[in-house]
């Protein structure tokens, strides 16, 4: 992400008591940044990097993204990752990263197809049945998560309903996804083994 000047966020998303107040703000951040550019994208991976780490340690790329010394102090700033492979759900592209110590969160963007808890019964075994099922329920809803961990164990997400598409409609809150925010969490498992993998400014290789 490269405005040099954040959006303005709701005060009521970033009161969860629950919540790390940096990767909130740092996750509604991402879900603002995306919702400005329509519905119907791709699944987006972010690594989230200490400011004042990527002050320091990157000062072009901290500069290209308009962060200065001033703006390092307690906050996170998400780096986005390369594309994801089309062919592939984000569920299995996760289960195959992992992040350097530099990296202190990582955050996910996906929309996904939300049916009534009455049709859980009828959606098929296979994946493709499943998704197929999804898109054709007359009742089914759009919604677009934005979920955030932290390497500390922190979690954040945000929801955008394509039915209800403003931000006063955005909803927050620590656990709102909790089989996305585990996956999450798993690419911290271990990464000390895998350092290799990504630069010190988050970006995978």
């Amino acid at each position: 992400m490269s405005e040099a000047e954040p959006p303005e966020l709701r005060e009521d998303l970033l009161d969860d008591l629950d919540s790390d107040p940096a990767l909130a703000a740092a996750v509604l951040e991402i879900e603002s940044h995306i919702a400005d550019a329509g519905w119907d994208q791709p699944a987006r991976l972010y690594a989230l990097v200490e400011t004042a780490r990527l002050v320091e340690h990157e000062p072009r790329l901290a500069a290209a993204m308009g962060l200065d010394s001033s703006a390092a102090r307690g906050s996170l700033t998400p780096v986005e990752q390369d594309e994801l492979p089309l062919d592939q759900p984000l569920e299995d592209v996760l289960t195959s990263i992992a992040w350097p110590d530099g990296v202190a969160g990582c955050a996910a963007v996906v929309e996904r197809l939300v049916l009534p808890p009455g049709a859980d019964s009828e959606i098929p075994d296979d994946r493709e049945g499943a998704t197929a099922y999804a898109a054709e329920h007359p009742d089914r809803q759009e919604v677009r998560m934005v979920a955030g961990v932290t390497r500390a164990g922190a979690t954040y997400c945000a929801l955008r309903l394509r039915a209800h598409d403003d931000d006063q409609s955005v909803v927050g809150g620590s656990e709102l996804v909790p089989a996305l925010l585990e996956l999450l969490r798993a690419t911290f498992d271990d990464s000390d083994e895998q350092t290799d993998q990504a630069d010190e400014d988050g970006r995978t290789r």
